[in-house]
């Protein structure tokens, strides 16, 4: 093994479980408004144009970060869509004095 793939290998892990407190919040926790549809969206057309390069190249420490990117991003994309809070939510029904906010 030379030091490249042991690079690869090292930050595949270290990018990997620096995600992870992420994405165990956000299924723990189904809050998910800190994060826009744009953005996820956006995220999983950038993955899906990604993978056209990544499975071009050799089998390595790439493939398997780029997976994880791909899956996880597809999970906040999904979790986003079935547990955000609506924009009624959000907000008090018309009429109704909301006591925390400003006068």
């Amino acid at each position: 093994m030379n030091v490249s793939v042991l690079a690869g290998m090292v930050s595949t892990i270290l990018f990997a479980t620096s995600y992870l407190p992420m994405l165990v919040k956000a299924l723990r926790t189904k809050d998910l408004d800190s994060y826009s549809l744009g953005y996820l969206a956006l995220s999983n057309v950038a993955n899906a144009v990604d993978s056209v390069y990544v499975f071009s190249l050799p089998l390595g420490p790439i493939w398997l970060l780029h997976c994880f990117y791909v899956v996880a991003s597809a999970l906040l994309l999904i979790w986003f869509l079935r547990f955000r809070s609506g924009p009624t939510a959000a907000r008090p029904a018309h009429g109704v004095h909301d006591p925390l906010s400003a006068p």
